[in-house]
Formats: structure tokens, C-alpha cells, sequence
């Protein structure tokens, strides 16, 4: 446009326009910012990110459980309602406080503590990368000051920073590189086909609780001891996984196929061996938790809390089981099966590498299953898509506790695991579920009596 005149004019014709544009309020964009799905989706991009580079079942709930930790802390100034974990986690100190008299859009930075604490625990950031330049840009769009935007990253960044300092001693690194000893005693855990892979994580024990007072404190009444004298009890077990497996129906294959949830299974056909990665179970309950947060309408705080306290009863209830893992170290049904009644006999899923009392997912989802009754309710049906994309299909439920009992029937059908150990699994994870709740929500539950 050559006429400077008209130039000007143009300009100030532009800014008149933009000064006239309505200015969203801080109570506007903080309730747009406070969208429960905008924290959904920073959960399933972990997920995603997990599910690339590997982690085992254990290592994957312990970066849930810190990244949860910074998001439901970081959104506290905003929500009164709810206190802070400081004092009743275990060893976990108050993280710092926003700047007084400053504008903070604590729903930005509840997801930019969890994304900060994410990145920093996984390998692949640069799956982070794209998602958070897209994530961060949509807060721009909701009216959010520059200064507010600015400022309520940096606090969540700070929030990220104390939670990475109090995950760095939970004594991880120290249970780096350990390998399990295999003794070869009758009765004891062995590698298994196909990988015949080292036993996963010998030391989870001396992991730091989050909230039991020791990694002991639910141990399980010792397994019945092996004999396979006929009719004995362990042989009455061993040949119950056996005769599952060569009478299996296919509605008992669906359900094993349905909660397989190994995070690394290794397929050999001939000469050629590839690797399959799928979801752990820990971030199947998360994704269960996410389902049950849209069809109840959850609010952004009611989520993140439910996120934050299925992540720590996971985590609990790896470090319960682990410990009687590598406890009684108890052989897996295949080994048994193959030596003593059928040395072609292969389970329909395959045996994970570890010791096999207690079942680990049946641990787990009775924890994760005991958190989401006492938050929603005992009887909540829903309906459970979480791994259709990975061809896994899709189950209905009555309950979490409907969906846990599956859980551990499923280790069965699968043939990877004895009945007792699922049967005493899902109580020792429901202890750590309810335990869970009961130190870490006093408040929030005798504010909804």
C-alpha cells in the first residue's frame, strides 16, 4: 500500500477492532482452562510415551505416581477443598507457594507440573515436544493473559522441580542393575519361554512407600508349598491352569486377551524374533479412571485427585506385591506343567519375567478398583474401550470390583498364574486401595458426608 495515509488508517482501523474485542474474565478463562479434558489428555500422552520407550509395569506406576503428584499440587491454591499430600505421603514436603497478590490460572499450571515431571522420567521428550507447543498454544486462545500464561507455567515448572527432588530420593537409582538369583530349587521361579528373560526388578521392595508404612505391610499368608504328589494342594493347582489350557473357552481367551497388559511380549516365529509393546496395567486403570471421569462428568480437581490417588495405590500395591515376589519366589505354571504333566504345553498368554505369588495385575487392579469405589461409588457400571486401538476390544462391567475379579480370573484363564495367587492378590491390593484413601482424602470425604 503505497498512500501512508491510508496505511494509517488500516492500522488504526485494526487496533480500534482489537481493542473492542471482549477480554475474558479470570473467572472465564480460568473455567475454560479448568476443562477436565485438557489434564486427560496430558495423561494419555504419558501413556503413550511409556508404552514407546518400554517400562516395566512398576517402573511406568512410579512415573505415574510422581507426575500425578505435581498436577494435583500445583492446582491446590485454586482449590481450596482439597489440602495438600505434604505430611501424609510418605517423607513428601510442601511444595512452594504461589507469589501473593499475583494472577495465577492454576488449571495451566496443574498440566505443566505433571508435563514437567513426565518429560523428566521418561526417555523420549521429543514426544513431548509437539504435543505441548500445540497443548500450551490453546490456552492462549481462551483469553489468557500472556502475563498470567508466564507466570502459572513458571509456578507449575516449580511445583515439577520440588516433586523431581523428592522422587529423586525414593532410593530408585540404588535398585539399578541388580539381577535376581536363580537358584534352580524345586519349586522356585526359572526364566520362561520364549526370551527366557532375567527377572524384572529384584529390589522394587526397597523402593520408597508412598503411603504403607512398609513394603510388609499387606505380605500374604505364605503360598501352599510345592508337591506334586497327586491330590496335594499345589498339584490341585497346577492342574487346574492345565486343564483351563486344553479345555480354554473363547469367551475365558477374551478375557485373558482382554487384561493381557504385558508391556513387552516377544514373538518368535522360526529364525525371526520381534518385539510387541503394549500398555502396563497400571496406565490401563488410569485409563479406566479417565473413562469414569467423562461419563460422570468429574470436575478438573475431582479428576486430577482420582488420577493422583489410583496412581499412588498402584504404585503401593507393585511395591506389596514385589516384596512377596521375590519372597517366595514361586515357579510359574508353565515350568511346572512343562516338566511334570505335558512338556508341549504353552500358556495362551505369555508368562511375564518374574516370580509368580502374588499375581502383580491382580494386586494392582483390586487397588486401583478399592480408590475408584470409595471416590464414585460401589456400584458404577461402565464400559471399558481403553485398548480397543491396541485390537483388545471392549468389556462392560457392573463395578470396579466387577472389573478387578475379572482381572484376576483372567491371569488364570491365561495360564500364566495359580488361582491363589489372584485370589490372595486381590486382597492384599484392596487393603493398599483403602488404605490409600483412607490417609490421603479425610477431608474431602467427611466434606461430601
Amino acid at each position: 500500500m503505497k498512500n501512508p495515509i491510508a496505511w494509517v488508517m488500516v492500522l488504526g482501523g485494526f487496533w480500534i477492532f482489537a481493542s473492542c474485542q471482549p477480554k475474558a474474565t479470570p473467572e472465564e478463562y480460568n473455567a475454560k482452562a479448568a476443562e477436565p479434558e485438557r489434564y486427560h489428555q496430558c495423561v494419555k500422552q504419558l501413556t503413550d510415551v511409556i508404552i514407546h520407550d518400554i517400562f516395566s509395569p512398576p517402573v511406568a506406576s512410579r512415573i505415574y505416581g510422581y507426575a500425578n503428584l505435581a498436577g494435583y499440587e500445583a492446582m491446590l491454591p485454586g482449590q481450596p477443598e482439597y489440602e495438600s499430600l505434604a505430611g501424609k505421603l510418605r517423607n513428601f514436603t510442601a511444595p512452594p507457594k504461589p507469589e501473593p497478590g499475583q494472577e495465577y490460572c492454576f488449571p495451566l499450571a496443574s498440566t505443566r507440573a505433571f508435563l514437567t515431571v513426565g518429560r523428566n522420567l521418561t526417555f523420549s521428550g521429543d514426544m513431548f515436544d509437539s504435543f505441548e507447543k500445540k497443548f500450551y498454544e490453546e490456552y492462549r486462545t481462551i483469553g489468557i493473559p500472556e502475563e498470567v500464561i508466564e507466570r502459572s507455567m513458571a509456578y507449575g515448572e516449580a511445583v515439577g522441580k520440588h516433586i523431581m527432588e523428592f522422587a529423586g530420593k525414593d532410593h530408585y537409582k540404588q535398585t539399578r542393575g541388580f539381577k535376581h538369583t536363580v537358584t534352580n530349587a524345586e519349586g522356585t521361579w526359572v526364566p520362561t519361554p520364549p526370551a527366557y528373560m532375567e527377572a524384572a526388578e529384584p529390589k522394587w521392595m526397597q523402593i520408597r512407600c508412598w503411603v504403607m508404612d512398609t513394603c510388609s505391610q499387606f505380605a500374604p499368608p505364605k503360598p501352599v508349598p510345592f508337591d506334586m504328589t497327586k491330590g496335594s494342594p499345589f498339584y490341585k493347582l497346577v492342574d487346574e491352569v492345565y486343564q483351563l489350557g486344553i479345555h480354554q473357552t473363547e469367551e475365558q481367551r477374551k478375557i485373558a486377551f482382554f487384561w493381557d497388559d504385558n508391556a513387552f511380549v516377544m514373538n518368535v516365529a522360526g529364525h525371526v524374533s520381534y518385539a510387541s509393546k503394549k500398555m502396563t496395567p497400571g496406565g490401563h486403570w488410569l485409563a479406566i479412571a479417565a473413562t469414569i471421569a467423562r461419563q460422570q462428568k468429574a470436575d478438573f480437581a475431582k479428576s486430577v485427585q482420582a488420577y493422583a490417588l489410583t496412581s499412588f495405590a498402584l504404585s503401593d500395591g507393585f511395591i506389596s506385591c514385589w516384596d512377596e515376589k521375590y519372597r517366595s519366589n514361586r515357579v510359574r505354571p508353565e515350568t511346572v506343567i512343562n516338566k511334570y504333566i505335558d512338556p508341549k504345553w504353552t500358556p495362551f498368554l505369555q508368562t511375564p519375567p518374574f516370580p509368580e505369588y502374588t499375581s502383580g495385575h491382580s494386586v494392582i487392579s483390586a487397588a486401583a478398583a478399592e480408590v475408584l469405589t470409595i471416590l464414585y461409588g460401589d456400584s458404577v457400571a461402565f464400559t471399558d474401550s481403553t485398548e480397543h486401538p491396541y485390537g483388545h476390544g471392549v468389556r462392560s462391567f457392573k463395578s470396579f470390583r466387577d472389573a478387578a475379579l475379572e482381572v484376576a480370573n483372567s491371569r488364570l484363564y491365561g495360564g500364566i498364574h495359580f488361582r491363589d495367587a489372584n485370589e490372595t492378590g486381590t486382597i492384599q491390593g484392596r487393603k493398599v486401595g483403602e488404605l490409600v484413601v483412607e490417609r490421603l482424602t479425610r477431608k474431602q470425604l467427611t466434606a461430601n458426608q
